[in-house]
């Protein structure tokens, strides 16, 4: 069958093309999904578009966040059939294959009545879930998260649901004008002569109890070190990318001495969960995943402001293009694959 699907062709070479699937005939424990509805990873695929990634191999189709309808299921899957519709992370494509009997392979059903262009939203939920997870925050406690794209705006409301205050951070205003609008505790745009004492303000001269870093630029941490009080906890949600060099030192003396905090520094990536639920482990990929569908269709994550752009999958060069030179207007840009 033929799969019309985003490619990655080379570095900053983007096609649509319907290619040969090889989907057909499904295994016993396999499904077929008719995508509805895609979400970019901006981070992660604009890494990948420009080659630094040596993981994704060019050409490929990118992208790990869709929502879509169930049209065939092996003769072994019990618990969805044709009809459903389900979140996964399946890629730009017209149709997804899924193998259930591989436990990585993440398929949770949307609960009926949800608007899909914002469930396909759990991705990035999930992402900013990990930052929660890892943490200590407790209610009350001042949280500070650094960059307000998709996954920092979540790990800030989610911050807020497990009773912190949230103190969101950015550069550019109009993303603190979003999070605002999502109705995160303080949002200020980030200055950096200024922002020690604008958060010593909020907090009374204490700091923050937690700081989320989720810019995955490195430079933007050191900086951010002192808006850390005592015995406080830096959580790393993005992923680091690029070089840059600067005295390591200063910054282990925040976790060592006394004086500047002895801060504790987590890792907060994804995939140290396991993808299914796990009798064993409290959290996993599919707990949170289930768990931001119900968020996200109760109205206590706001997704809305966040979804600036829904564009056909043959607007795909004008979306990557969107969200790698007019960042402030492309925030979550979705791809619409109905009537593809």
């Amino acid at each position: 069958m033929k799969n019309t699907s985003i490619l990655f062709t080379g570095p900053e070479q983007i096609e649509v093309a319907r290619v040969d699937s090889g989907f057909l005939p499904l295994g016993d424990h396999e499904l077929l999904i008719r995508t509805r509805y895609s979400l970019i990873s901006a981070g992660t695929e604009l890494a990948c578009l420009s080659g630094v990634e040596a993981w994704f191999p060019f050409p490929a189709t990118p992208g790990y966040a869709s929502v879509g309808e169930v049209i065939e299921a092996g003769a072994q899957v019990s618990d969805l059939a044709p009809g459903d519709i389900v979140y996964s992370m399946g890629g730009h494509q017209q149709y997804q294959r899924l193998d259930r009997s591989n436990p990585r392979a993440l398929c949770v059903k949307v609960p009926d009545g949800m608007d899909l262009s914002h469930a396909v939203f759990t991705r990035m939920v999930c992402v900013a879930f990990t930052a929660l997870r890892v943490s200590q925050i407790e209610l009350g406690d001042y949280v500070a998260v650094i960059g307000l794209g998709l996954v920092g705006n979540f790990a800030a409301q989610l911050a807020g649901l497990q009773g912190g205050r949230g103190i969101g951070l950015d550069l550019s205003a109009r993303r603190v004008e979003l999070a605002r609008a999502c109705g995160i505790d303080h949002a200020l745009v980030m200055n950096p002569a200024t922002v020690a004492d604008d958060v010593a303000a909020i907090t009374g001269g204490a700091g923050v109890t937690t700081l989320i870093e989720a810019t995955g630029n490195p430079r933007a941490l050191p900086g951010a070190l002192p808006l850390v009080g005592r015995f406080g906890e830096v959580i790393l949600l993005g992923t680091p990318r690029g070089a840059y060099e600067t005295n390591l030192t200063e910054a282990l003396r925040h976790v060592h001495l006394d004086g500047l905090g002895n801060l504790t520094f987590k890792g907060a990536h994804e995939w140290r969960y396991p993808v299914p639920r796990d009798a064993f482990v409290k959290h996993s990929i599919q707990r949170n995943a289930e768990l931001a569908l119900e968020l996200i269709g109760g109205g206590e994550l706001d997704v809305a402001p966040l979804h600036t752009h829904t564009l056909k999958p043959k607007q795909a060069q004008q979306a990557y293009d969107g969200l790698r030179h007019q960042k402030d207007e492309f925030i979550g840009v979705v791809f619409d694959w109905t009537g593809v």
